[in-house]
């Protein structure tokens, strides 16, 4: 029966844990509510397609580069107030979002949202860990993956109803009472007492470094498809990059305090755990952006109900972790459950790759359903194991490690995806030129200024969703970019052998049945024994006794006495011709 005292700490832990889903549902939703309504907002202010571009790219590179700093500063200084500090920066800079009047404007305040909205994806985590032991923190993870099922699905589709309801400034708008309700439910709830580093050093060089490294190269790989991988673009982005790395490194190696310790690379269990997120990068970034396209295009669904054609993956990620989080809590046991998502994803990813444009969209469901319960087994729990096995005084950057390289990751590799996706493309048009040649002159007949439209888009590229479109040409692109976005989930199918393998290797490690703060309390208290223990007077040595018996010769008879009372010796027999000499 639980007792009145585990019921209030319980409650406690919860009320903690609203507030740090409430700031990272409004990370979340904010990031991806503009998703579905981005071409009316950069149209309305006027912006070109490289703003375009910029406008996604910017929130995403500020998010990555921010989150292991955040991580970074969350051992050092107080969470709490970091907490607070990324809400409020988070909530000023929707507000400025909003009131944009120039794709410029919107730019910047998305790069301070990216920033905002890094350090709370990385501090929700690292903060769990100081409220819940990585034993209870499995059925609380489940709720975290809801949330982010649930921003990610429900952000376009509240998106776009905004923008047509009322106005897309409301898209960036949204997150601003979400943000001050966050706000106000940590400052009441959120109780940590954080041991205080004895001297804070900020390792400023390594932040400028992994600033450049990570900005050229999510720049670089962002725009790929436009630069090409041959061209000089690609030289010198990738060339400062690489530099920038090395120079990171190096940095790294020599600091008192670093951004990303070296040593962090020697614990299997994070370095295997990073290999492994790569996969999961690459299924949530690629799948939003993909599959989204696939449906539109492919299928010739509008936007909004191509949101809805996703919800199976986010029903399947929230349900496997809720699930399998409150059994790893149960048992104690998490390897089986981390082995088998990773064994879902690699067949949710190779099932995808076969979709084409008239596969059965109930049938596309249950792909969907299967990569989302793979990724919602494995996301959440091998940032449990990595909190778990790591030091923690380290537990902020290595939380955000983990994270940082599941985003730099899975960039690349959606832009790998495609890469392939319009190389796919480009030959199939190429095999079906003479039909869409034909299709557009039927078209021409009827609707001249149609049939210029198709083939000015077609010829520049683009791959237009065929809603509306006449059948003659909109079954070929269904056909052609069906074929070829199957092609594109190849490029996930290897990489998810690669995260399935790193699993395996992971080390079964029992988890702890302390928080973090938990644990560091007990680390200072044995500290504190030690010293006392070496502090305290030693043992005299037989060094001590020999030095007495040649200053005072009546303690070799003490010795004697002290050694032969407990048998290791016996007394000399004294005779009385002895005793009468010393009497004499």
């Amino acid at each position: 029966m639980t007792s009145p005292s585990e019921k209030k700490a319980t409650r406690q832990k919860l009320e903690a844990l609203s507030g740090l889903l409430l700031a990272m549902f409004c990370s979340m939703l904010s990031m991806t509510v503009v998703g579905s309504s981005m071409p009316i907002i950069v149209d309305d202010l006027g912006g070109t397609q490289t703003q375009y571009t910029w406008v996604i790219t910017m929130t995403l590179l500020t998010t990555a580069i921010s989150t292991p700093i955040w991580g970074k500063l969350a051992d050092l200084v107080n969470r709490k107030v970091l907490m607070l500090t990324a809400l409020v920066l988070f909530v000023l800079a929707s507000a400025g979002a909003g009131l944009s009047q120039s794709a410029e404007m919107l730019i910047f305040f998305r790069a301070l949202q990216g920033i905002g909205g890094g350090g709370l994806q990385a501090l929700s985590q690292v903060l769990m860990a100081d409220i819940l032991s990585p034993r209870e923190r499995g059925k609380y993870m489940g709720l975290f993956a809801g949330v982010m099922s649930i921003g990610t699905v429900g952000g376009p589709l509240l998106g776009g109803f905004l923008t047509d309801t009322i106005s897309w400034h409301w898209n960036f708008y949204v997150g601003v009472p979400l943000g001050i309700a966050a706000f106000i439910v940590l400052t009441k709830t959120l109780k940590i007492h954080q041991a205080k580093p004895e001297k804070v050093r900020i390792d400023y060089f390594g932040i400028v470094l992994l600033s450049v490294a990570a900005g050229f190269l999510l720049v670089w790989i962002s725009n790929v498809q436009t630069y090409g991988w041959a061209s000089w673009e690609t030289l010198y982005m990738v060339g400062i990059a690489v530099v920038a790395t090395v120079g990171f490194i190096i940095v790294e190696m020599k600091v008192a305090e670093p951004l990303i310790p070296m040593s962090l690379f020697r614990n299997k269990t994070f370095t295997l755990a990073v290999l492994a997120s790569i996969s999961i990068g690459v299924s949530m970034f690629g799948t939003a952006v993909y599959l989204a396209q696939y449906m539109q295009v492919s299928r010739g669904f509008g936007p909004t109900e191509a949101g809805l054609m996703t919800i199976p993956m986010a029903l399947g990620m929230m349900g496997a972790s809720v699930v399998i989080g409150q059994l790893v809590s149960r048992t104690g046991k998490w390897k089986r459950y981390v082995v088998t998502g990773g064994v879902l994803m690699v067949i949710g990813t190779s099932l995808l790759s076969t979709l084409q444009y008239d596969t059965s969209l109930v049938l596309a469901g249950v792909f969907m359903f299967v990569l989302g319960a793979g990724t919602g087994m494995t996301m959440q729990n091998l940032v449990l194991v990595v909190q778990n096995s790591t030091n923690p005084r380290e537990i902020g950057v290595a939380s955000s490690g983990v994270n940082f390289f599941r985003s730099v990751g899975g960039t690349v590799g959606v832009a790998v995806m495609g890469s392939v996706l319009a190389a796919s493309m480009t030959n199939l048009f190429d095999d079906r030129k003479g039909d869409i040649e034909a299709a557009i002159a039927q078209i021409a007949t009827t609707d001249p200024a149609a049939a210029q439209d198709i083939g000015q888009t077609l010829t520049s590229g683009g791959l237009p969703p065929t809603r509306g479109m006449p059948e003659a040409i909109a079954t070929i692109i269904e056909q052609v970019s069906a074929t070829s976005i199957s092609h594109a989930f190849l490029v996930g199918v290897p990489l998810a052998l690669l995260s399935l393998i790193a699993i395996c290797f992971l080390p079964n490690t029992s988890l702890n049945r302390k928080n973090t703060q938990e644990q560091l309390k007990a680390a200072q208290e044995k500290e504190a024994s030690s010293a006392v223990v070496s502090a305290a007077p030693a043992e005299p040595s037989d060094e001590a006794w020999d030095e007495a018996e040649r200053e005072h010769p009546g303690y070799s008879e003490a010795w004697d006495v002290a050694l032969a009372s407990t048998g290791a010796v016996r007394l000399p027999v004294r005779s009385e011709t002895e005793d009468d000499d010393d009497a004499r």
